[in-house]
């Protein structure tokens, strides 16, 4: 069989884990294909939440291989924190994972080499989430980086020392005094220590050539679900650049981020919320900093669920999602977080700009909110909550006027609409 793909069409935090989580069980694998711990996936079920980094979103569901592709980065210590959490709540996430021998890791002198690079950069930091994924993805790409499968190599230690020393060279080059700087609350010297005993706890899961297993498995007529992480607005050649992660986040990163040809792919579903959010710097055209956007941001608890900071809240932006959409091949929408706006008395939706003294229905190459004002079409809202709405056709008809809008301007079907966190709040067409 074939490939699915579940990615997000904004800055993120669109609500891929939930997603993924409730598609799951028609599948026989999940496979995440780029990024690392600065993803923060959230799913909720049984009255219980969960955050994922790095473990893929269909691991809460015992018999469903779940794989960590070459395209992710891992971090050995937060890996583990996460597979213990797992396990402390009856879960046995190591029976069903696969970790793939291309997939590089995170040195404890790359979150350093990052923290480094943001304090240099003052007020024109990116927004990092100072997890050390831009210096991996740096060091990938420039083939001085270490793999999974290196960590059986007699001489991985070696590979290690050379990589921190040259790290630490940099490190000091920058100016950073990095002696009293805490990685999750440790000195790095005990982080190291905890990161070698993952390294030590790594070797005994499940580590493999994932590509050929992908391939092996769809050959005998397997199903799978491709996980992104990020947003295709973060990718790293078509986001609002420099303020962008450093992988490819659109559907092309599926392929090179799991080893499977194109001509695997089979449904391409793009998750987005009914409003924008933002975590960082960067542009961004409809962000709202008045009451609106602080009510959007306490009822949607809008903190991001890797570093708890506070997200940047605005209205949708079509332009954008068009854009996402056209570089993803999207063919089937899924609108996140429709209850969050329940209330308001009015809502407006970004149909173009206003740029140079031109009205511009794309978004163009350069996005800085100086240069660019929004064209907004307003909508009446849907002043009752969502609560009790347990069908497509109970949706409030201002909402379906919503969604009706938004898939006549991108010419692509909403199928599924999120109406709350846990896995039972989704609405199916």
């Amino acid at each position: 069989m074939g490939v699915d793909i579940i990615l997000g069409l904004q800055w993120g935090d669109e609500g891929k884990g939930k997603i993924v989580d409730v598609f799951a069980p028609d599948y026989d694998l999940v496979a995440r294909f780029q990024g690392g711990p600065n993803a923060g996936h959230t799913v909720e079920f049984d009255q219980k939440k969960y955050i994922l980094h790095t473990i893929p979103s269909g691991i809460f569901h015992p018999g469903i291989m779940n794989i960590i592709g070459n395209g992710v980065i891992i971090d050995p210590f937060i890996l583990f924190i996460e597979i213990e959490s797992l396990r402390e709540a009856g879960l046995q996430p190591d029976e069903y994972l696969f970790i793939s021998r291309r997939a590089h890791l995170i040195l404890p002198s790359h979150r350093l080499l990052d923290a480094a690079h943001e304090w240099s950069m003052g007020q024109s930091k990116i927004g990092s989430t100072l997890k050390g994924i831009g210096p991996t993805y740096t060091d990938k790409h420039g083939r001085t980086g270490i793999r999974v499968g290196q960590i059986f190599d007699h001489d991985f230690n070696s590979y290690y020392q050379n990589l921190k020393a040259q790290h630490l060279t940099l490190i000091r080059n920058l100016g950073f005094e990095f002696s009293d700087y805490k990685l999750d609350g440790l000195t790095f010297d005990i982080y190291e220590e905890q990161w070698f005993d993952g390294i030590r706890r790594m070797k005994h899961l499940k580590i493999a050539d994932t590509e050929v297993m992908i391939n092996r498995l769809l050959d005998e007529g397997k199903s799978a679900v491709a996980e992104g992480a990020q947003g295709s607005m973060l990718d790293v050649d078509f986001g609002s650049y420099p303020y962008v992660t450093s992988s490819c986040t659109i559907s092309a990163g599926a392929c090179s981020g799991l080893g499977i040809s194109p001509k695997r792919i089979r449904t391409i579903y793009g998750v987005f919320k009914a409003y924008c959010t933002r975590v960082g710097g960067g542009p961004f055209p409809t962000e709202l900093k008045d009451e609106t956007g602080e009510t959007i941001r306490r009822k949607g608890h809008e903190y991001g669920a890797t570093t708890n900071r506070p997200r940047r809240c605005g209205w949708l932006d079509v332009p954008a999602l068009n854009y996402a959409i056209m570089l993803n091949g999207v063919s089937r929408l899924i609108m996140m977080k429709a209850d969050v706006l329940s209330g308001l008395e009015s809502i407006q939706l970004c149909t173009g700009y206003s740029y140079e003294g031109q009205k511009l229905e794309v978004i163009p190459f350069d996005i800085s909110d100086t240069k660019l004002t929004p064209i907004y079409q307003e909508f009446p809202g849907w002043k009752t909550g969502l609560e009790s709405v347990d069908g497509w056709n109970k949706i409030p008809p201002p909402l379906m006027d919503y969604i009706h809008f938004i898939e006549k301007t991108t010419k692509v079907p909403i199928e599924i609409v999120s109406i709350g966190p846990d896995r039972l709040q989704t609405l199916k067409k």
